[in-house]
């Protein structure tokens, strides 16, 4: 129960919650400042997600409590051969990761309450517009940390400078799959009160192709310096120790999570890029929500690769994911339903 595969299962329940939190009202606040006159049919949907927040806050805090069971470095055994900064302290992890979070969703609420009125007079559009430009600079820089905190840093010696860009592009793709998945569900079982056009699916399409090409370019561009510095520090983590030197025998690449490696690359990047890179399937519905199906798939095992495959080595929690997911979702959903219900987007019991 205690091990650190199943604590991982828990830190990628985490992470996929609060991205979705996080990325609801990044995406309105985007489309907002580029004028895309879209926004108009996801806006409400989209920040509907802000619900998750009391959810992810409840994990940061069980995270938090789990100290080495969630962080490695969290006593100092893991850090005692490396000269580590005070980044790597839990006093200073706990204070940035709760005063963050309590911060993002300040803002993200006035957001919200800004939107609700920025059509009433021409004060509030100001309003509203001014609040909106600061969402996406703090939400790259609280995005950034929570990449370094509960992926990057659990190898204290490993580092990526473009690591923090990797994994919030990756999970806004995931958002966008997710997206576009709930948008078909309810306009299909009809519980809209006002339906999204069906446009709108090759809008987002269009975004996940772009969101694919952009996750490829971070990845490869970490892979490439990686392997041609051939540096056994940044090596080990993903291909795994060369003999005679100290370090896990298998990366994540090559280990017991190779599988998971090879899936994600697939599903990530192949099956998007050559489905969404013709017309004919970013307007089909049915072909998009199955792209977008493979992208959540895929970063579900990239977020569990970079948590628990530290080591690259050991058996896959399946239990301890079945049982943890599904009570999480299960409480997200009813949050957000919720909410749905008090703001009136949706019709009836869903």
């Amino acid at each position: 129960m205690f091990e650190y595969s199943n604590w991982a299962v828990l830190t990628v329940n985490f992470v996929v919650v609060l991205s979705l939190a996080l990325s609801g009202v990044a995406l309105c606040a985007v489309l907002h400042l580029v004028n895309a006159k879209w926004r108009f049919e996801v806006r409400h949907l989209a920040s509907s997600l802000y619900a998750l927040f009391p959810l992810a806050f409840v994990l940061l805090l069980v995270l938090l409590a789990g100290g080495d069971h969630t962080f490695p470095w969290w006593n100092g055994t893991v850090t005692s051969e490396y000269h580590m900064p005070g980044w790597y302290q839990p006093h200073w992890l706990v204070a940035r990761e709760v005063i963050g979070m309590l911060f993002m969703m300040a803002l993200y609420w006035v957001f919200i309450k800004r939107q609700a009125v920025s059509e009433r007079s021409p004060e509030d559009a100001q309003k509203f517009h001014q609040v909106a430009t600061w969402i996406p600079f703090f939400f790259v820089l609280y995005s950034t940390m929570v990449a370094w905190d509960f992926e990057m840093t659990l190898v204290p010696q490993w580092h990526s400078a473009i690591y923090g860009l990797q994994q919030f592009v990756s999970n806004f793709n995931m958002f966008l799959s997710f997206l576009v998945v709930w948008i078909y569900v309810l306009n299909t079982r009809e519980r809209l009160l006002r339906p999204v056009p069906t446009k709108i699916y090759n809008y987002i399409a269009q975004m996940m192709l772009a969101f694919t090409l952009l996750w490829v370019y971070t990845f490869y561009a970490q892979y490439l310096t990686i392997w041609y510095g051939n540096l056994p520090d940044e090596t080990g983590r993903i291909f795994g120790s060369l003999p005679g030197e100290s370090g896990p025998v298998f990366g994540m690449q090559n280990g017991d999570y190779a599988f998971l490696w090879w899936s994600m690359l697939a599903l990530k990047f192949v099956i998007p890029f050559v489905s969404l890179a013709f017309p004919a399937t970013r307007h089909n519905p049915i072909a998009i929500n199955a792209v977008a199906g493979c992208i959540i798939t895929g970063t579900l095992f990239e977020r569990y690769l970079w948590i628990g495959g530290i080591n690259g080595t050991g058996a896959y929690p399946v239990l301890a994911a079945v049982l943890v997911s599904g009570v999480v979702a299960t409480a997200g959903f009813f949050l957000v339903r919720g909410l749905m219900q008090r703001t009136q987007l949706i019709r009836g019991k869903w």
